[in-house]
């Protein structure tokens, strides 16, 4: 059995020898490219598939009755306070007339429509979907604060006669809990075990077939069924939307954190091409030949995506109600604020001359490239410096992470 190379990036890589984020007609064009000399044309490729994961753009409806909690569970899946800017309105009466759209503030192809409660006298369920037009959603989330009625059932029923996905939420079992434990022997696990067991048996007496409803509370984000919830929504996007989801979702746990990590990893062979081929300066003090900007720019998007900035610390800091200088205080990377080509500079002396291998691993997997790879060294160091640069940044959000739910674990 033939031997499976190592890419950056990826575990073992399958017989085709798939570059890790492109597809397998990007790879086969960067292998021509490469084989004929151009590295150019290459990091063209990279860059257009770039371009196109920027233009992807995901759609996700969140509906339910009226008072559901639509409004607080949106704010939360974008990380965001009901108090927050540029949070959804909320209120104890439906706030929502039509569909209402709400861009993620760092990535805006990231769209969460507020839609209208159904069941009210305007939303019915058999008109519902054509009246917010169901087509422009990529799947449905459907909640409910108390019981799942026939309403959501035939919203359901209806989404899935036009093949697309929908997800049932359980919203404000906070609330629940909080009553439940005035009571004598009062037990956590099995009070979430009686609410679940009731949502399911509403939904199958209402037609509907093995049913599985997620427990989530808007305030908490990060228990319960939450990261269950989306570890499921991940799991049944198509790559380019599952890319940018995982990218959006708040830094509320451990799994989420390792993700994007992983994720990024992906990229970064892409990044230090383009850089190393796309309009690169000399760098003469340490023999690199790359484009400083492109590297300041996924330095940047390195720690937005872990919300290592002003925005997303003082949003985390209101949620977990602590000082954001506690949050800083964990923080050993500088922030987006402060990262600047100059930083970029210093990152690249630090990888000069470290992980030369790394480079080895993308070049083996193409015939001859090692001959007219010119930029093999550049692609080395700056290949090296962003994966240094993300693993430091990974590192600050789990320790964030870890001193923003500090109290609750004491």
């Amino acid at each position: 059995m033939e031997e499976q190379k190592f890419i950056p990036g990826n575990k073992f890589a399958k017989d085709r020898n798939i570059l890790p984020g492109v597809s397998e007609k990007e790879t086969e064009d960067i292998k021509a490219a490469l084989e004929a000399g151009d590295l150019s044309g290459a990091a063209y490729v990279a860059h257009k598939s770039d371009e196109l994961l920027k233009k992807t753009e995901l759609n996700i409806a969140i509906t339910g009755e009226s008072g559901a909690g639509k409004s607080s569970f949106l704010n939360a899946l974008r990380g965001l306070g009901d108090e927050d800017k540029e949070s959804a309105e909320t209120g104890v009466v439906e706030t929502t007339k039509e569909p209402e759209p709400y861009k993620h503030s760092k990535y805006p192809n990231v769209i969460f429509w507020d839609l209208p409660g159904i069941g009210t006298p305007h939303f019915k369920p058999d008109t519902y979907l054509e009246q917010v037009k169901f087509d422009r959603y990529d799947f449905f989330i459907i909640l409910a604060s108390e019981r799942f009625r026939a309403n959501h059932a035939k919203l359901a029923q209806e989404i899935r006669r036009m093949e697309k996905k929908f997800y049932f939420v359980r919203s404000k079992v906070d609330f629940d809990l909080y009553n439940e434990k005035r009571k004598q022997n009062f037990d956590e696990e099995r009070t979430l075990e009686k609410i679940r067991n009731d949502c399911v048996n509403n939904l199958s007496r209402e037609g509907m077939s093995s049913p599985q409803v997620f427990l989530v509370s808007s305030r908490e984000f990060q228990k319960y069924d939450s990261p269950k919830l989306q570890k499921k929504l991940l799991k049944e996007l198509e790559s380019h939307k599952k890319h940018i989801f995982l990218l959006a979702l708040p830094n509320l746990s451990k799994p989420i954190l390792e993700k994007k990590k992983k994720a990024l990893q992906r990229q970064i062979w892409k990044q230090a091409l383009k850089s190393c081929a796309i309009a690169a300066v000399p760098l003469p003090a340490l023999s690199v030949n790359c484009d400083v900007g492109i590297l300041v720019d996924n330095m940047r998007q390195y720690c937005e995506s872990f919300g290592l900035d002003d925005i997303s610390l003082n949003a985390l800091a209101s949620q977990v109600r602590k000082p954001v200088a506690e949050l800083k205080a964990v923080i050993k990377s500088p922030l987006v604020k402060d990262i600047s080509k100059e930083t970029a500079k210093e990152q690249l002396t630090k990888a000069t001359g470290k992980g030369l291998i790394l480079a080895k691993h993308f070049i083996s997997m193409i015939p001859v490239a090692g001959t007219i790879f010119a930029a093999e060294r550049s692609f080395t160091v700056t290949y090296r410096m962003l994966n240094s640069f993300l693993d430091d940044v990974a590192e600050d959000a789990q320790r964030v992470l870890i001193k923003a739910l500090e109290r609750e674990n004491k």
